[in-house]
């Protein structure tokens, strides 16, 4: 066990998860502290585990994912990933920034989603220990990757704090300007990966707006409040209380797939975002964030075609996305928060995800 100011833990310990198809090592990072056992890959930054103990003292991954390397080069909806250059979607793959049209690959039907069909969630990371439980990530986009401008120097760092809290830093420095906003895809179920549905689990936003979509899931760029409507989740409740109520904009998304205006705003440092819980495990997870906003997904195009570490599939509603973020097409909407870096700026955006049990 260290005995480092960063208090007790295992330190990263680092293994051979897989090799691509050029010959390229895979290596996944495992951390431990405070109850928490995070296992994260060079490939795509995923995490591919986050295991917690219940109410009853037993570990289990909270986390969807995979245990092997293929799956995850071929048929993952970006579990675990960390995505850029721009997280969420960007309207038919393009956007005007000082003048100029930038044109992006578009993989989501007329738009573009998280980065293009070659994002960093595909990319292999330079990963290395940072402190006793700690583990940096580091990746060099260049000039025109994936259409975007500027070449861009991103680090990531994934931290276990005292009580197994999760913390992910972001910054990215360019030397043009562009466009950045960028976070984690981690697939949530507190009762356990392979457990089911998570109808049951009880969400808490502090957001007393969000932005209603298109018919292909961009912002319409309305700012809508909350009240009255099924994306009213202030008060705590569970997440599938309204699901399969009749509301237009859960028609349009097969469910929720919303981005949330946090009450916040944008924060110097992370400020609560979200809570929830699961009542059969005790598990409890609260999410804070720098980021204004945050995508609420609740799992509505796993199909039962994948299936995860457990041998059992991934049905609809088998776990949700809860996605720090700026707003989704922000580059369209000059309204909306700015995503905008220029050189001589610094990114950084930060994330923790608490864990207790009641």
């Amino acid at each position: 066990m260290s005995t480092t100011p960063d208090g007790p833990g295992s330190a990263p310990r680092r293994e051979v998860f897989g090799r691509l198809a050029d010959g390229t090592e895979v290596h996944r990072w495992t951390l431990a502290r405070g109850g928490t056992a995070l296992k994260v890959l060079s490939y795509g930054g995923i995490v591919q585990t986050l295991e917690r103990p219940d109410r009853a003292g037993h570990p289990a991954n909270v986390s969807l994912g995979f245990d092997t390397l293929a799956p995850y080069t071929t048929d993952s909806p970006y579990f675990g990933a960390l995505i850029g250059r721009y997280g969420n979607r960007v309207a038919r793959g393009r956007f005007t920034l000082d003048g100029t049209e930038h044109r992006l690959p578009v993989n989501d039907g007329p738009n573009t989603l998280h980065g293009g069909g070659d994002g960093w969630d595909r990319r292999v990371w330079d990963a290395e220990p940072s402190g006793a439980h700690g583990l940096t990530l580091r990746l060099t986009s260049p000039d025109g990757d994936q259409g975007f401008p500027g070449a861009l120097a991103v680090e990531v760092d994934y931290r276990l704090g005292g009580a197994g809290e999760l913390r992910i830093d972001y910054r990215a420095t360019t030397d043009a300007p562009t466009v950045v906003n960028l976070t984690n895809h981690l697939y949530f179920n507190l009762g356990g990966e392979g457990g089911g549905g998570i109808g049951d689990h009880r969400l808490g936003l502090a957001a007393a707006h969000y932005t209603p979509v298109d018919g292909t899931l961009i912002p319409t760029g309305e700012i809508a409040p909350v009240a009255d409507t099924p994306f009213d989740f202030r008060r705590a409740k569970p997440v599938g209380r309204d699901l399969r109520t009749a509301h237009p904009q859960l028609l349009r998304a097969q469910g929720y797939d919303h981005n949330f205006v946090l009450d916040k705003g944008v924060t110097a440092a992370p400020e609560h975002a979200a809570t929830l819980y699961d009542p059969a495990s005790g598990r409890l997870m609260t999410v804070a964030t720098t980021e204004p906003a945050l995508q609420f997904y609740s799992g509505n195009f796993l199909d039962g075609t994948l299936t995860g570490p457990s041998g059992r599939t991934y049905r609809q509603g088998d776990a949700l996305c809860l996605e720090t973020q700026h707003f989704p097409d922000s580059p369209n909407h000059p309204a909306f928060p700015s995503t905008v870096l220029r050189p001589g700026e610094t990114y950084t955006s930060s994330t923790v995800y608490a864990f207790a049990v009641r």
